[in-house]
């Protein structure tokens, strides 16, 4: 695969991703995901630096949910079927941990006191609930479920999003119901059809710059400590 190329085509003004810069972490997120999706065909792998780049805002970085919230009426809005009214809702905000032992107490394979805060969600995509942490690890051989922090880490996360969307860990539904030839209902395999077109478009244009780079599903060797041939001039060329 010709790196070079791929990353110039992400980074042209008229891709749709990323504008006309990229940043060393960005580079070193996406390398990660190349890393782990060598294997897969080429529409799949586009999906899921797709579901990264959507689910991250662009940072192709691991996050963890943010569950401060700053008033009761958002947490309405937010659960209703948990918060009815803002009385109810009230004793949660600004109070991360709380809420999360709430809202996924009781839910999602969380059947222990505090398990809906440890199993919070984490990753490039957010890894939510006990269950899906004990799939990650059966998947990956990482030890999220003891350690539900490994999720935060970049090569983790990136074995968590390809077996993820693989595997139909997410939603139950997986990148092959789809692929190749409908990026806008795969969609579904992370939140049902919310921003399907957008998604849509990023999955083009990621699809677009491996086919420039002559993708094949083969090892993606990560060269991101690579300072002198192309990703030198990766970052000292910011320009379109």
């Amino acid at each position: 695969m010709k790196k070079e190329l791929f990353y110039n085509s992400l980074k042209s003004r008229g891709s749709g991703v990323f504008g006309s810069w990229l940043g060393q972490v960005q580079v070193e997120g996406i390398e990660s995901i190349l890393s782990a999706g060598s294997h897969l065909p080429i529409t799949h792998l586009a999906y899921a630096l797709t579901t990264a780049y959507g689910e991250t805002g662009g940072k192709m970085q691991p996050i963890s949910e943010n569950l401060n919230y700053t008033s009761a009426e958002r947490l309405c809005t937010v659960w209703p079927s948990k918060f009815h009214n803002t009385v109810v809702a009230r004793p949660y905000v600004r109070n991360p941990q709380g809420l999360a032992n709430h809202v996924y107490g009781g839910k999602l394979g969380n059947s222990e006191d505090g398990d809906g805060w440890k199993y919070r969600g984490r990753g490039l995509v957010q890894l939510t609930g006990k269950t899906n942490y004990e799939k990650i690890k059966r998947l990956t051989g990482v030890d999220v479920v003891n350690n539900p922090d490994l999720a935060l880490r970049t090569d983790v996360s990136a074995k968590a999003l390809i077996v993820g969307i693989e595997h139909g860990i997410y939603t139950g539904k997986k990148a092959s119901d789809y692929l190749p030839g409908d990026y806008h209902n795969a969609r579904r395999i992370i939140n049902g059809t919310f921003e399907a077109s957008k998604y849509a478009g990023y999955a083009r244009a990621f699809e677009e710059a491996l086919r420039i780079a002559e993708y094949t599903n083969q090892e993606v060797r990560n060269t991101t400590t690579n300072r002198f041939g192309w990703l030198g001039r990766l970052f000292s060329n910011k320009g379109g």
